[in-house]
């Protein structure tokens, strides 16, 4: 039998303030963080951490972006996108390539291979997600969805 480093007082995610009696904004952390350690684990034997699927999938949805718009929309710090990116272009996931207009800036775009591991951890990750929304409506899930947009957009945050 495994024993339990927990207090016996703690309850289990789902139950006493953990569940939905639970403050608001623990319970958005919760989730997040379950979320978060589902997709480190899916995405694990690809040698890829969610924040570098973060990367990659913003370079791909908006060519062109700076490492600080990156870090701006992946909500990470421009220290650690710089460390993501330069270990991105060592393993060959991404390259800089020349502006078609301005030639000496650089831009990030994915390689042939950053492209179809891209495409191999959204498969896994879109997976994760089904199961997320499994048992919701259409209806539901447009109302999930909606709440949390408002919730990121509320007074301004992403004016930052």
């Amino acid at each position: 039998m495994r024993k339990s480093n927990q207090h016996p007082g703690i309850p289990a995610p789902g139950t006493g303030k953990r569940g939905e009696e639970g403050y608001l904004g623990y319970l958005l952390r919760q989730a997040a963080g379950a979320y978060r350690h589902r997709v480190e684990r899916t995405l694990a034997d690809l040698g890829v951490t969610p924040p570098q699927f973060a990367t990659l999938t913003m370079v791909a949805a908006y060519p062109g972006l700076s490492n600080a718009d990156i870090a701006r929309l992946a909500m990470l710090t421009p220290q650690t996108v710089s460390v993501i990116v330069a270990n991105l272009e060592r393993s060959g996931s991404l390259v800089r390539k020349p502006h078609a207009v301005h030639g000496r800036i650089l831009q990030l775009e994915l390689s042939d291979s950053g492209q179809a591991l891209l495409k191999t951890c959204r498969g896994r990750v879109h997976a994760i997600e089904k199961e997320v929304t499994e048992g919701l409506s259409p209806e539901e899930e447009r109302i999930v969805r909606r709440w949390l947009v408002s919730v990121a957009t509320a007074g301004g945050a992403d004016k930052d």
